[in-house]
């Protein structure tokens, strides 16, 4: 069944490449060696898609606040992918990969602006769905943002796959790959020749070699239909509406796949590694969801994140034939250098082939290992801001940041611009951004500091320095920092209030809204305690609360995840946490009691449905075991004696019973009664949760 691109399909890719980087995230940190071994990359890029989901949500429920039928257009949707992308950036590879989505987004904008596209049905002059040729045209743009919004750009990373993925997608919808500016003006930077003199100075200065062939392919992918300048619009029949969408998109994640594996022998540091480069790797990722879309079939992962011996084949993740590799452990740091050969060492030229630099006076990156066991060599600092700026005080920033470092990625536009590079000089950094408009939602990293903790897991972290604003407040955000906290979401205030009393720091979820990993991150940096343990009580929330402890860790938080998935196991591993014994003897106690906890709820469906139990109507009570409906039932208390006479039959000695809003306490009250004449020596205690979303909650332990 054909697929459409619309604003569905954008909410559903958001989706899908979360999911996907979610499972793919701990892989691809592994794998981060450029351009700094910070060992981040895949959480980086889940965090920066994660903020673009939800920013697509928010879209979609502004639109059905002003009517039921109301949604938002294809264009509404990908830009507003692509603005909550440019503020929820992070790393050197979500701010690229935001600029890649604000030039899909501008595609779309034009479109808009133009209406007179065959291959898209309009809406009230709105694009609703765009056909191949605007897809392929949306991802040569988002190839060609990328890279010019990239100051020294460097082949073998993202940038290079970005770019076959376009030429791959360009090929499929009727587009000619041929040479960059194939018929382009005299006297224009857009010839061949100018892309290969660009790719020859962004690679290691072979120009007859792979830096030629790499630059030949970026012209192919960023040439415009009929060989214009890129960015110029053309209506000519190489427009072709017959070019299917799920057919472009497939072809761009192949185009992305093949690249990908090719970025090992572009760089250096790669091919010492023996892996991909990560950015290119979470990219292929995301394209890889974005095909499942268009298409309806599943993709696969090109290669497993480490590469293979010489000789051997790329294994997929999924093969059974794919060999469990060890996570590289880096190499204990060497001993720091003297006084005098720091300052000697602060002038050593840049090498824009490879972005390494010494360490300048104060910057000591370069004296300890990342996570591929080799020496950070770059600058000392990450710094990453929003800044509210007009074009020309951004084009003086550029200049005066290049200077100052490498890794320079500026992206944004229309006043609003995301800031990232690494330096020796964070305060130089800030005080340009100062200088140019108004800088905030400011991150500072210190690389060296990242990987010593990395070195250093097992042993309580140091206070970290925090850059970004007030810790805010709640259990332990002032005084002295606690030496252990725990960290859970709950659904209603009643259990906010009980687990705060205990001693914990809460999340509370609204219905519908589940919580991003910001709030995680807000909610561990609020319990301002050395070692946390983070119990996310949903089974959807697996992923977001990876990425907020991965966030967490490298500013020294010793983070342990139990991946609980409802909040009656947070409940049992709340009750049995002791903080005086050893941190991992208090987490194995923990997951031991949530995991021998069993769990049901009580729902109201809102619809008529099919499900395991058979058809429900609108107004049912569904009573849900482990996630299963297994009962269908007319009345709240008679449903709820089944599904616990259901679970009491596999044995039990506790039952936890959480009342949701509205619920009589009376319910309860009788709900005992039935344990206690029914089921002999089983306990039953009761809370009152408040929860809007289920009126009852059970835990059997």
């Amino acid at each position: 069944m054909p697929h459409t691109f619309d604003a569905e399909a954008v909410r559903t890719w958001c989706g899908l490449a979360l999911e996907a980087l979610g499972r793919a995230r701990e892989g691809i940190d592994a794998i981060n060696v450029y351009p700094v071994a910070d060992g981040d990359t895949g959480t980086n890029l889940y965090l920066t898609i994660e903020s673009a989901a939800h920013a697509v949500g928010a879209a979609f429920n502004g639109h059905a606040a002003t009517g039921t039928a109301s949604r938002p257009s294809l264009g509404d949707a990908i830009g507003a992918m692509a603005h909550g992308a440019l503020i929820g950036a992070h790393g050197n590879s979500g701010t690229i990969l935001a600029q890649m989505l604000r030039g899909m987004a501008d595609v779309l904008a034009e479109e808009h602006e133009a209406g007179d596209a065959a291959s898209e049905a309009r809406d009230a002059g709105d694009v609703r769905h765009a056909g191949g040729a605007v897809l392929s045209r949306a991802l040569l743009r988002a190839a060609d943002s990328a890279r010019n919004a990239v100051a020294r750009p460097v082949e073998g990373t993202v940038l290079t796959v970005a770019a076959s993925a376009a030429a791959a997608a360009a090929r499929a919808a009727g587009v000619p790959p041929t040479g960059h500016g194939a018929s382009a003006p005299r006297g224009s930077e857009t010839g061949l020749s100018a892309a290969t003199a660009q790719g020859a100075r962004a690679g290691n200065g072979d120009a007859a070699g792979h830096g030629a062939e790499r630059a030949a392919a970026y012209g192919a992918a960023t040439a415009s239909e009929g060989g214009a300048v890129p960015g110029a619009r053309d209506t000519s029949a190489t427009r072709s509406p017959a070019a299917p969408v799920g057919a472009v998109a497939r072809a761009a994640y192949e185009g992305a796949c093949a690249a990908l594996e090719a970025t090992t022998g572009q760089l250096d540091v790669l091919a010492r590694a023996g892996v991909v480069d990560a950015g290119g790797y979470g990219l292929v990722t995301v394209l890889g969801a974005l095909a499942e879309t268009l298409t309806g079939e599943r993709t696969t992962a090109p290669t497993s994140p480490l590469r293979p011996t010489s000789g051997s084949h790329a294994l997929g993740p999924d093969r059974p034939d794919a060999e469990p590799r060890e996570r590289r452990r880096p190499a204990a740091p060497p001993a720091p250098l003297p006084p005098a050969e720091r300052s000697a060492d602060a002038d050593a030229p840049y090498d824009a082939a490879t972005s390494e630099r010494a360490p300048a006076d104060g910057g000591h990156s370069g004296q300890l290992a990342g996570c591929d066991g080799e020496p950070i060599t770059g600058p000392a600092y990450e710094v990453i801001y929003l800044l509210e700026a007009d074009d020309t005080a951004v084009a003086r920033l550029r200049a005066r940041l290049d200077a100052l470092g490498d890794s320079l990625v500026i992206v944004g536009g229309d006043g609003l611009w995301n800031v990232h590079v690494h330096v020796d000089d964070a305060g130089a950094a800030v005080e340009a951004g100062i200088q140019a408009g108004r800088p905030y939602r400011l991150r500072i990293t210190h690389f060296g500091a990242a990987a010593e903790r990395r070195l250093n897991r097992e042993t309580p972290p140091r206070e970290p320095k925090r850059t970004d604003g007030p810790r805010g407040t709640g259990h332990g955000a002032r005084g002295k920092r606690a030496a252990r906290s725990v960290v859970l979401v709950v659904p209603g205030d009643g259990l906010a209030a009980l687990c705060a009393e205990a001693g914990a720091t809460v999340v509370t979820t609204r219905p519908g809204e589940p919580p991003a990993s910001g709030e995680l991150v807000d909610a561990i940096r609020r319990a301002h305690a050395h070692e946390v343990v983070l119990l996310p009580n949903d089974a959807e929330l697996r992923h977001t609360a990876a990425a907020a402890a991965a966030q967490m860790r490298t500013e020294g938080v010793r983070v342990a995840l139990i991946p609980t998935r409802s909040v009656v196991q947070g409940i049992a591993a709340l009750a049995v946490h002791e903080e005086d014994r050893g941190f991992d003897e208090d987490v194995v106690a923990m997951t031991s009691a949530a995991g021998a906890t069993r769990y049901a709820e009580l729902a109201v469906a809102e619809r008529q449905s099919w499900t395991m139990a058979g058809v429900c109507q609108a107004g049912d009570v569904l009573g849900l075991i482990d996630g299963d409906v297994v009962v269908i039932g007319a009345d709240l208390l008679a449903t709820a004696r089944t599904v616990l006479d259901r679970m009491l039959a596999a044995g039990g000695e506790m039952v936890t019973l959480v009342l949701g809003a509205g619920v009589p306490n009376n319910l309860a009250e009788r709900l005992e009664e039935h344990v206690r004449e029914r089921h002999l020596a089983v306990d039953t205690v009761n809370y009152r949760g408040e929860q809007p979303s289920a009126p009852l909650l059970i835990g059997i332990e």
